[in-house]
Parts: structure tokens; sequence; C-alpha cells
């Protein structure tokens, strides 16, 4: 007879008791409110990180192309049309300039003026480009910028 009162009892307790439905969804909404903002920060960060290795890439290529041209006899930097260039006749693996991750543009615009300054910013998404001092610079502004108190972006 008491085998049968046990298992009476092991068929009632079957289930989790609403205390314990509530402490984990308390927990669970407790590691979300943790883990949410982290992430997003991350994305952030990538965001700046994929911007700063393109913008390196570009500045790379500069470089090579103004020393092949100092080798050549006539030591100047490419053009914008250069920079813009795809195919075969593109400076960059893929044939295509990098993409800013931002805006996803591939465009290199000249600046306006020596050096490059805040006004020549578009925030249109891409690349600014000083052919006179083959200054590169990504074309977004502070605002722009993941996360939005990052460093100035013209600083990159």
């Amino acid at each position: 007879m008491e085998k049968k009162k046990g298992t009476r009892r092991m068929l009632k307790s079957k289930g989790f008791t609403l205390i314990e439905l509530v402490m984990v969804i308390v927990i669970l909404g407790i590691l979300a409110a943790i883990a949410i903002p982290r992430y997003i920060d991350m994305s952030g960060n990538a965001k700046e990180s994929a911007a700063k290795g393109s913008l390196g890439n570009i500045r790379a290529a500069v470089a090579t192309k103004y020393a092949q041209n100092a080798v050549n006899g006539a030591a100047t930097y490419p053009t914008v049309a250069q920079l813009n260039a795809t195919g075969a006749a593109s400076y960059f693996v893929g044939g295509t300039t990098p993409v800013d991750p931002y805006k996803n543009v591939a465009t290199v615009i000249a600046s306006a003026g020596t050096p490059i300054v805040a006004a020549d910013v578009t925030n249109a998404g891409g690349w600014i480009y000083d052919a006179a001092q083959g200054e590169v610079r990504i074309n977004i502004n502070q605002a722009t910028a993941s996360p939005p108190d990052a460093t100035n972006p013209l600083t990159w």
C-alpha cells in the first residue's frame, strides 16, 4: 500500500511551481538586460574596426602607387579617378575600392582643399582623398560613427 501512496505523490509533483517559473524569467531578464547593450556596443566596434582596416588598405594602395611613380621618375600620388577604377585597372584586390562599413559606399571623392578638414565631410559615405598629399579619410561625421561617442572619424 505504501508503494501506491508514493506513486501518487510523484504524480502530483510533476512540473514546476509558479515561483520557480517566475525566478527563471527574472534571471533571463537580467541576463538579457546585460547582454543586449554589450552586443550593440560590439557591433559598433566591429564597424569602426572594419572602417579602419579598409582605410589602411586604401592608404597602402596610395603609398604603393606613389612609390611606383617615384621609381619611374615622377613622384605623384594617384588621382581620384585611378582610386575609383574597377576591374584590371583597380589598385585593389577584387577590382573595386573597399566599401566603408557605415554607409556601404565605395566611392572616393576629392577633398575641397589641402589638408582634409571637417567641412569636406559630406556624410555620404565612402572616402575623401587629397591627391596633393595622398591623404585619405572616411567620409562620415562623428554622429554617423558607431558608437556615436567614438573618436572623430575624420582623425582616422
